[in-house]
């Protein structure tokens, strides 16, 4: 099976890596990056069956509107952020035909044994429902697209993927952020540190340093964010409160015996 796919936004990291790893499997690609003129769109949405926008949630919604008057009637609109309540409704805004939320649950330059990635398809799509025929085929189509690069996928509505994602992604963001900021304030600690704190900061630096605006990004634009954050500092309150053995039982369930 070939297909025909536009990437809008291919010399993005995720763009640039879906593109590269589509045309390694046989699929023909047409590409489109900054800026975005209609002769650049038209090119990469030309025969497309699918169009995946690889952009910044918080200008998706206008990439999808430049793009839309470019697409096959018939073509399917997706895209690869890290947040899906808002980038999904942004592009059934902008776009009549189906829609497929998708994220990648990995970076451009990951190596690893499991390449996930969640499909969240559009139209209110709910856990345990059909979906109508013609989002049925465009949903399909990503999913097959996604086996032929030797990714695995699972369906998931875009509610379920933004509260996972809050507690996952968002929340290992901005309790590492919160923990850092404060000790930052405390320069009389540097004598102390041990290795488990360097490995600790080691982990994090990438993503408090050259990916923090990113990450930050992902953070606003999810809706179950602060849901997530009270739900955490409701575990702070046992900490506070002494109820550490607590705590201790219930985290021993990331490590069966």
């Amino acid at each position: 099976m070939t297909v025909r796919v536009g990437i809008i936004g291919d010399r993005g990291r995720m763009g640039a890596m879906l593109r590269r790893r589509l045309e390694e499997a046989g699929h023909d690609t047409g590409g489109a990056d900054l800026p975005l003129d209609a002769e650049a769109l038209s090119r990469a949405c030309k025969n497309a069956e699918v169009v995946f926008l690889c952009v910044p949630a918080a200008v998706l919604e206008e990439t999808a509107r430049k793009a839309a008057p470019h697409m096959p009637e018939s073509c399917a609109l997706a895209d690869i952020t890290s947040v899906k309540m808002l980038p999904v409704r942004a592009m059934e805004r902008a776009w009549s035909g189906p829609v497929v939320g998708t994220h990648p649950l990995f970076g451009p330059k990951t190596v690893s044994e499991r390449y996930a990635v969640t499909v969240t398809p559009g139209r209110g799509w709910k856990e345990g429902e059909a979906l109508p025929e013609q989002d049925a085929g465009a949903v399909r189509l990503v999913e097959e697209l996604f086996a032929s690069l030797g990714w695995s996928s699972f369906r998931c509505s875009p509610e379920t993927h933004d509260r996972a994602m809050a507690s996952i992604q968002g929340l290992n963001y901005i309790t590492s952020l919160a923990y850092f900021a404060m000790l930052s304030r405390k320069p009389e600690l540097l004598p102390f540190l041990t290795p488990s704190f360097e490995r600790r900061k080691e982990a994090a630096r990438t993503m408090l340093t050259s990916d923090s605006a990113m990450f930050a990004g992902i953070f606003a634009a999810n809706p179950m964010s602060q849901e997530a954050v009270r739900e955490f500092r409701s575990y702070l309150n046992v900490a506070a409160g002494g109820d550490i053995e607590v705590l201790a039982e219930l985290a021993k369930g990331w490590f069966p015996e």
